[in-house]
């Protein structure tokens, strides 16, 4: 038996529990041994009976009497009377008959592990597992792993395989450079695994966890350092400073650039001037001002005679950075254009032209950008704002429409942790806009109850007589009587035929047409809308500076980040605007609403997003892949730290990866889910 050995030859396993485990992602021996353990229950402690309290519990003891009945059809009911010579108790059992055969010889002595509680007017064991007292325990009398219940997949089942195949996990090489194991003072890999499935002591699994960690993180961590390496090894374009373009065109905004938009702005145009490839990220809090930082990039890139490709997720986002786009540059007679897949054939054609012959300096788009169609002249430099709304591949075609690896400059509205920064976006250099503009009020955010909806009401509709717009964000599109979530087409209609009858109200969600959502936000940006009830499709981009009211319906429902992000699309003019965040229910508000309320940092709140979601939300895992850290939390400054170190010792030693068979396999995943050129 080996790694890649099928989970259907261990014993025991047929093919329906096989088709279980497949159906679970586990095929192989490998993934069971990797199949980590969410937490663990510790039932090593025996109790007599006499001394039995409420809890988890483990007795040794004897079967008197077992019976099971019908309660009600589907569910049988077994009930035993134990005894271990200091007193009785009993135990109890749900669909569980096979339980009567296997406590049928009342001389034998078993394990009973299970919660002692009280259930039915009456203290009971509830759903114990059962061993025989002799032998090695596998689900009793032992600190007991608990395995995700991935398509009902049961802990019990995992335990008795990984019993199975424990020998093989004595005898596993270990996967980390001996020096890191040194330095760091981990324990083996097989050691690791043992104290994950099979602890004999809690510190057992304290040191399994540090290890597994700390090797997930240093795979991370040493994917972004290689990265960083190629990229240093690529020949792009060199853009040179012009002091006499980015002066005049600074000199032209009708406002003055932040500290932040300076410093990021001085970043991207040293490393343009270089023929190492840029490959830099501006992280900015919503309402930074991170596309005005771009177009200077893009003014200085247009007039060296380079073309410039500005990448958005969405149609809606797009055309809005294309507009603004082209109110900057077009005074310097740059030619700004926008591709989507709303853009007819008819005038489609004539664009490429202008784009392959290089009459068109900008081009502004969303996935349209990647067709094969869209040929550059000499295509200098790639923005791409949301960044992590894209796949690895995607990016990739875009970036290969250069006769050189074009200079990247990422954008994203979603505030970075610094530990997300290291791990997941090591390679890149980051430019930080913290401040907004001078003439920005904190938007004053407030949790409301639903039985002050009427008060709401009446609030929004104060702000809408001053002249002011608001949002109404839902989650679904259609009514769903299986979730209680407001329906935003339901919640237009209840809107537009009570409380808000007297104003113009506008629908906006993805599923309809493009020409309809552009209408939409026409119409909102125009003030010809007064209310916008819409999904979360307004969560980036939208820039109506007159709106200055989010109303969030079912708010407990969103995450952090996002809440934040759609509290950003207000508060983007000198008014006072406002974020109300409606729960569904009167129970308390969680902790998550209470720091949305309390804080107006984005950087503050991805912080404690990271700590209360993970990762996900902010990488992106959809469109990249899960990050695959079972045991690692990104929120771990000091592993991180430690992780860094032995990474950073490892690339500078010229080490060759290659050796570390598994190591290099997880390293060389990491480079490409995390690579951006």
């Amino acid at each position: 038996m080996n790694l890649t050995t099928s989970l259907a030859a261990i014993k025991g396993v047929g093919p329906k529990t096989a088709d279980q485990l497949s159906l679970s992602g586990l095929e192989t021996v490998k993934d069971l041994i990797y199949f980590l353990p969410k937490r663990h229950e510790d039932f090593s402690t025996v109790v007599n009976i006499s001394d039995i309290s409420p809890g988890k519990r483990t007795i040794r003891a004897k079967c008197e009497s077992i019976t099971t009945k019908n309660v009600r059809r589907g569910i049988k009911v077994t009930t035993a009377t134990l005894n271990d010579g200091t007193g009785k108790l009993q135990a109890v059992w749900f669909n569980q008959a096979y339980r009567a055969a296997q406590l049928k010889d009342p001389t034998q002595e078993f394990f009973f592990s299970g919660e002692f509680e009280f259930n039915y007017n009456k203290y009971q064991l509830t759903n114990p597992s059962a061993e025989k007292a002799e032998g090695t325990q596998i689900n009793t009398d032992r600190l007991l792993p608990v395995y995700p219940m991935i398509k009902g997949l049961k802990s019990q089942l995992v335990r008795k395989l990984l019993s199975e195949i424990r020998p093989l996990i004595t005898m596993l090489p270990d996967t980390l450079p001996a020096e890191v194991t040194e330095s760091q003072k981990l324990v083996s890999l097989s050691d690791a695994l043992l104290g994950m499935h099979f602890p004999t002591a809690p510190d057992e699994i304290t040191r399994a966890r540090e290890r597994l960690a700390f090797e997930e993180l240093f795979e991370l961590l040493l994917a972004s350092r290689l990265n960083k390496q190629a990229n240093m090894s690529l020949k792009g374009w060199s853009i040179p400073f012009q002091s006499s373009v980015v002066q005049t065109f600074v000199a032209s905004l009708p406002f003055e650039l932040t500290p932040g938009q300076k410093q990021a702005a001085w970043d991207i145009l040293q490393d343009m001037e270089k023929e190492v490839p840029m490959n830099r990220l501006v992280q900015g809090d919503v309402g930074a001002g991170k596309t005005v930082v771009a177009a200077l990039a893009a003014r200085q890139a247009v007039s060296a005679g380079y073309q410039v490709a500005l990448l958005a997720p969405t149609e809606i986002l797009a055309s809005q950075h294309a507009n603004t786009i082209d109110t900057l540059l077009r005074p310097y007679g740059i030619n700004v254009t926008f591709l989507a897949g709303s853009v007819k054939a008819k005038h489609r054609q004539p664009l490429l032209e202008e784009l392959k012959s290089g009459q068109a300096h900008v081009i502004v788009g969303t996935h349209a950008l990647f067709e094969p169609a869209v040929r550059f002249h000499k295509l200098g430099l790639v923005v791409i704002d949301e960044q992590h709304r894209f796949g690895v591949n995607q990016r990739q075609k875009l970036l290969e429409k250069s006769a050189r690896m074009p200079h990247l400059l990422a954008m994203t509205a979603t505030p970075i942790p610094r530990s997300l920064a290291l791990t997941v976006y090591g390679e890149l250099d980051v430019s930080v806009i913290r401040q907004k503009p001078a003439d920005r009020l904190p938007i004053i955010t407030k949790i409301w109850s639903p039985v002050s909806r009427k008060q709401l009401y009446a609030t929004i509709d104060a702000e809408i007589s001053k002249g002011r717009q608001a949002y109404v964000v839902c989650r679904l599109i259609d009514d769903n009587p299986a979730n209680e979530a407001k329906s935003v087409e339901a919640e237009y209609r209840k809107l537009m035929n009570s409380v808000f009858g007297h104003r113009r109200l506008g629908l906006l969600h993805g599923r309809m047409k493009p020409d309809e959502k552009e209408r939409a936000m026409k119409q909102f940006a125009e003030h010809k809308i007064d209310i916008l009830v819409s999904t979360t499709v307004v969560e980036v981009g939208v820039d109506v500076p007159n709106a200055t009211v989010m109303l969030i319906e079912d708010a407990e429902q969103y995450g952090l980040s996002q809440l934040h992000q759609l509290r950003g699309r207000v508060g983007r003019s000198s008014h006072q605007s406002y974020c109300y965040l409606l729960t569904s229910d009167t129970k308390k508000p969680s902790e998550r609403l209470r720091e949305v309320e309390r804080s107006n940092d984005g950087f503050y709140l991805a912080e404690v997003d990271l700590k209360l979601r993970g990762p996900g939300e902010i990488y992106g895992r959809a469109q990249h892949g899960a990050l695959n850290l079972q045991i690692a939390s990104l929120a771990d400054t000091h592993l991180i730290a430690a992780a860094q170190k032995e990474a950073d010792r490892f690339v500078s030693s010229g080490a060759d990866l290659i050796q570390y068979k598994q190591l290099s396999a997880n390293v060389d995943r990491y480079q490409r889910l995390t690579t951006l050129n």
